[in-house]
């Protein structure tokens, strides 16, 4: 029984012996290599082995059951695992927080801190002095690097403009933009004036001939030289025509803008023709504009004329927010605006007398206003509701 269960013994430690687990290049498991390996970086230095590089996914490693999970080891700096579809976190947007590309959140980063930046190269122009003045006053640094980023969201996300014929505007040289003037305040004329300082390929500045009424008002006076604004007269028109400048001008004046909501979009009359003669001396085109959406923006229902004339001014607006929500009232409703700048109108082939023609100067000034006029319906046509 002794020698039987010895031989049983025996047999079983042969039987062990015969299963002997060999890794993937052959040798068994704890044998020697036969051929050195080759270690890289900080951890061949350590002392610890080389991690095997990952097998394709959906396909099972040499020398192990399909199926069954491989364990790659930590990864390092000198095995790199390839990413792989699905692979990390799912994020919204597909991108990095910090990518302003593909990511809002980047993007409105981005535009902060370019904003920031653009603030403290202003004020460190104004410090030192480094920005110029014109002759009228203008300050182009203030208007670009203070007052436009103050009025382009308004343009761009408040108003929603949609701005048309940018392309009639000349690049270079005097030209007088004539439009419609609408809306209780002033409002259409500083969107024009962002229109063409962000949208036209030359980015020019748009010079306002403003009533005698702005430069009037104590501190509103200043600013508004600053940001462009002359008076509305012939000598000054022709001054800035003649030194090349882009020069806006709205011949309805307070008619225009202060005109009672039932009468919106249908034009004052346009003057005497003032502008019309400061572009026949000047030899400059004239482009008509129009714009759309001012007029809902303080609808005027009422005018309080005799607390206007006690105050010196041309009416005093009632609207359905203003004077019963107090400044709140202030606050302009939502409309859709369009802004479309019509074909040039050339008064260069006119001789230098045409301008002391009343006749010619009549008939130009009515073919203008009928111009904007008839742009006024067509764009009514095409938009979609007020507010839309």
């Amino acid at each position: 029984m002794g020698d039987r269960d010895e031989n049983k013994q025996d047999a079983g430690r042969a039987g062990d012996a015969q299963i002997i687990p060999l890794n993937t290049d052959g040798r068994a498991d704890g044998a020697p290599s036969a051929r050195p390996v080759r270690r890289r970086g900080s951890r061949a230095q350590a002392g610890v082995p080389a991690r095997r590089r990952a097998p394709a996914r959906d396909q099972p490693a040499q020398g192990a059951p399909a199926g069954d999970p491989v364990d790659m080891g930590p990864p390092d700096a000198d095995h790199p695992v390839p990413a792989q579809p699905g692979d990390g976190p799912d994020l919204a947007g597909g991108g990095d927080d910090t990518d302003g590309s593909d990511n809002p959140t980047g993007a409105a980063i981005g535009e902060l801190e370019a904003a920031l930046a653009g603030m403290l190269a202003f004020l460190r122009r104004r410090i030192t002095g480094d920005y110029v003045i014109d002759e009228h006053g203008f300050d182009a640094d203030l208007t670009e690097h203070l007052l436009a980023p103050l009025l382009r969201p308004v343009y761009r996300d408040y108003f929603r403009v949609e701005t048309r014929g940018l392309e009639n505007i000349p690049d270079t040289g005097g030209a007088l933009v004539v439009a419609n003037h609408s809306g209780t305040l002033p409002v259409d004329a500083l969107m024009m004036a962002m229109a063409i300082l962000d949208h036209h390929p030359a980015h020019r500045n748009l010079r306002m001939l403003a009533a005698d009424l702005v430069f009037a008002v104590p501190f509103l006076a200043p600013f508004a030289r600053k940001i462009g604004n002359t008076l509305a007269c012939q000598p000054d028109a022709e001054r800035l025509l003649r030194a090349g400048h882009l020069v806006g001008v709205w011949p309805e004046g307070f008619k225009g803008v202060g005109k009672p909501f039932r009468d919106r979009y249908t034009l004052q009359r346009f003057g005497r023709g003032g502008f019309v003669s400061a572009a026949l001396r000047t030899g400059v085109p004239i482009i008509p504009c129009t714009v759309v959406g001012a007029e809902e923006i303080y609808p005027m229902i009422g005018n309080a004329r005799s607390l206007a004339r006690l105050l010196g001014l041309p009416y005093l607006p009632i609207t359905p927010t203003f004077p019963w929500l107090g400044l709140l009232g202030l606050v302009p409703l939502p409309s859709k605006w369009f802004i479309e700048f019509g074909e040039p109108v050339p008064t260069d082939g006119y001789p230098p007398e045409a301008a002391d023609d009343p006749m010619l100067v009549f008939e130009l000034t009515d073919s203008i206003r009928e111009t904007i006029q008839h742009t006024l319906y067509s764009l009514l046509m095409q938009r979609r509701s007020v507010f839309f």
